[in-house]
């Protein structure tokens, strides 16, 4: 197995690795790269379907996709795909995947079955560099926060996106999630701090004023914009690609009109990151902090 790191910020090539085929011990090298650099593209792939949910189950249980349809046979795969005559593609903006669930899927596992003859790449960007790249005063003042995330601006009923999708989405009444998470993750299993934000599921931060929250918001979204964060996965035939949604954001790039591009995907088992508000519950601040949430809800309507 040869691994070569694609950036400083995230991003790590493998090849001369048949996944179809791991001893223990190769798993074991993957899942520490998998950690330290939030997201894998392994090369020369050719994995049947069976092969590719065998290699997520290695993970622990599959997380079925609510709203994309399901690769026929196979409920486990959930359908990425973008015909000749569609004009919208499916996750054409900074996000992370599943960050309206309470317990969101660790990461994604997305095979290249159908590319374009050019364009179709992936970047990606590494929260943890970018929450290092924070100011110092910046850090202190997101340090405590938490942000509340929502799926229903994407997938549910009206959502400008998943009219774009058309048929590609599905089942919109039940995008009902809801969760909130630290504004600052520590990773379970590298201790590193990162962002835990992003623009498609992201809605606001607990305790501020809509105006507050936004600006700080787009504050965040605008450092992780910064080229030194990112790294840009040039799918090719054979190609897998595997990222924690705990540690990165990715943007799938709609350039590519008039060609079909499919890659089925495998959302990985849902995994618990650590939180600010058992430690708010000790300190008394969490119940002003739901009082404060209640109030703006009420001025809302």
């Amino acid at each position: 197995m040869r691994a070569s790191p694609m950036s400083e910020a995230v991003g790590v090539e493998i090849r001369d690795l048949d996944l179809g085929h791991l001893t223990d011990s190769a798993f074991a090298d993957i899942r520490d790269l998998f950690h330290e650099h939030g997201m894998i593209a392994f090369r020369d792939q050719e994995l049947t379907p069976e092969d590719h949910i065998a290699f997520a189950e290695r993970w622990g249980e599959i997380d079925i996709n609510r709203f994309f349809h399901p690769v026929a046979g196979h409920p486990q795969i959930a359908e990425v795909l973008k015909e000749p005559d569609q004009t919208s593609n499916i996750g054409g903006g900074w996000h992370t995947d599943h960050s309206y669930d309470q317990v969101p899927a660790m990461g994604s596992i997305l095979k290249a079955v159908e590319l374009p003859a050019t364009g179709g790449d992936t970047k990606f960007a590494g929260m943890s560099a970018a929450y290092d790249g924070l100011s110092d005063d910046l850090k202190a003042k997101v340090e405590h926060l938490e942000a509340h995330h929502g799926s229903a601006q994407v997938f549910g009923t009206g959502a400008a996106e998943a009219a774009n999708a058309g048929d590609r989405f599905g089942n919109a009444d039940a995008a009902v999630q809801e969760a909130v998470h630290p504004v600052v993750l520590t990773h379970p299993e590298t201790g590193r701090q990162g962002l835990y934000v992003n623009a498609a599921f992201t809605t606001h931060i607990i305790g501020m004023d809509e105006e507050e929250s936004r600006a700080l918001l787009f504050a965040l979204y605008a450092h992780c914009s910064q080229d030194e964060y990112h790294t840009t996965l040039k799918w090719r035939p054979g190609t897998v690609a595997m990222w924690d949604n705990r540690s990165t954001w990715h943007w799938a790039l709609n350039d590519y009109h008039g060609q079909r591009r499919y890659l089925p995907d495998i959302a990985s088992p849902p995994r618990r990151h650590s939180s600010t508000r058992e430690r708010r519950k000790k300190e008394g601040k969490w119940e002003r902090l739901q009082e404060k949430e209640k109030r703006r809800g009420r001025k809302k309507e």
